[in-house]
């Protein structure tokens, strides 16, 4: 498993080497991932050396730490896994993370927890904090303190030039600005750190209505209604999808469509049970599970898969939520519709649309509302997918934005609309910079 020098000491596997099956597989499974070399990362060193490879070999190079995105930037190129360099280290004093580019959002949770402190994580513990930050990160508490790369401090990344870069708004201020939204496009990032948030419980938890017995289209228009009265305290998104009937899932999931209320509120449960009582009057629920719980269990709110699948998606940031356009989705992707689709609709605004003490390049910051549609591979291909998704969010498409970056990932080979056309010119320069010969090849950034 060795390579000419400079790497011959680095821990690398090529096709057909014991490990190296194991070495690119992920998350997502619906898209194979091929590269020529995989480089297994212990330290920034280690990425140096796979960085400078891909150079002289004028390789593309992808990285992957847990697979949640759509991995073929690194095919017949260099792959770099991260997935070892996953300390984490609090500074409760300073209520900051060091975190390295290996690790989950689930590390994060647990060690800043024990100071009274939060991350802003997104839903699925699973995740690589990474990414999901440099994609700018919708998370549970995000209403109240925004993007997740609102509040990075300092970025550890290496460049298409082989140097190891402690980029902040002060030293680099336009590549700090670049990462944190382009930043999978700029280079590999070893490290992050972040600031943490004073919380250590919220009122959060799911109502769940049988779509079959309450109309869809009645929960969906009252929820729009109560989420404009709601504070910045309280996120909250709404999914719906016919779960399958599937001896692994709980009999009283199987075969049942299922239109369900995330909460996440930050203030005390008396006045959580408040703010969720029209939610309450909507129908009968089949389940509820709204609590006063401990931060630590904050990924029961949505109780995402936990297990490797594949899946293809795609969503739009709206300014407004045209309801007709909106029940209109529902329609093709509910109990009709001849496939699985996921379908959820994230309420945005508070502070994810203020300004940030140090801009960064995260878009469409008006937006909102997002909505997005996830779909099993299985039995169906993406062009298929495609045209549904086009016709699910045209009616939506006159109040659309662009696309999120995160949510993009599940279709990262659709770049249009990611970014508004500034913040691309602005990121075209960074790639001329930082990047000529394309080296990272993240196909829904610029370059």
């Amino acid at each position: 498993m060795e390579l000419s020098d400079p790497t011959a000491k680095r821990l690398t596997f090529r096709p057909g080497q014991e490990g190296y099956e194991d070495e690119v597989a992920g998350f997502q499974t619906g898209f194979a991932q091929r590269p020529d070399v995989v480089f297994a990362a212990s330290d920034p060193e280690d990425v140096v050396a796979a960085v400078r490879y891909a150079a002289d070999a004028g390789l593309p190079v992808g990285v992957q730490a847990t697979g949640h995105g759509l991995p073929d930037a690194a095919r017949g190129g260099v792959l770099i896994s991260t997935r070892r360099m996953d300390a984490v280290a609090v500074d409760a004093g300073a209520r900051t993370a060091r975190v390295g580019a290996g690790a989950r959002w689930s590390q994060v949770v647990a060690a800043a927890a024990e100071h009274g402190l939060a991350p802003l994580n997104g839903s699925a513990p699973g995740v690589g904090v990474v990414s999901y930050t440099l994609g700018g990160g919708i998370g549970i508490l995000a209403r109240e303190f925004g993007y997740a790369a609102d509040h990075v401090r300092s970025v550890d990344v290496v460049t298409a030039d082989g140097t190891l870069r402690h980029v902040t708004a002060a030293s680099e201020p336009e590549l700090f600005w670049g990462l944190l939204g382009g930043g999978a496009n700029l280079g590999v990032v070893t490290a992050l750190e972040i600031g943490l948030v004073p919380v250590a419980r919220l009122y959060g938890g799911a109502l769940a209505f049988d779509g079959r017995e309450v109309d869809p289209a009645a929960v969906l228009r009252g929820y729009a209604a109560w989420a404009k009265t709601v504070p910045d305290a309280l996120t909250s998104s709404v999914a719906a999808l016919v779960y399958p009937d599937m001896d692994q899932l709980p009999p009283h999931l199987r075969g049942r469509y299922l239109v369900t209320v995330r909460i996440a509120c930050t203030g005390p449960a008396e006045d959580g049970e408040r703010l969720v009582a029209p939610l309450r009057a909507l129908g009968p629920t089949v389940s509820d599970s709204l609590r006063e719980l401990p931060y630590t269990e904050s990924h029961t709110i949505h109780n995402d898969p936990d297990f490797p699948h594949s899946y293809y998606g795609d969503n739009l940031m709206l300014t407004e939520l045209d309801l007709p356009g909106a029940e209109r989705l529902l329609a093709l992707t509910g109990p009709a519709a001849d496939h699985m689709h996921v379908v959820q609709l994230n309420h945005l605004g508070g502070a994810l649309a203020r300004p940030v003490h140090h801009d960064n390049a995260v878009p469409h910051r008006s937006a909102a509302w997002a909505v997005r549609i996830l779909s099993p591979l299985e039995g169906t291909d993406r062009e298929a997918l495609r045209e549904l998704y086009a016709r699910a969010f045209a009616p939506l498409a006159p109040h659309a934005v662009g696309r999120s970056v995160n949510f993009a990932l599940a279709g990262g080979d659709r770049p249009e609309g990611v970014y508004d056309a500034d913040t691309r010119k602005r990121l075209a320069g960074l790639k001329a910079t930082y990047d000529p010969a394309n080296l990272f090849r993240r196909n829904y950034n610029v370059g």
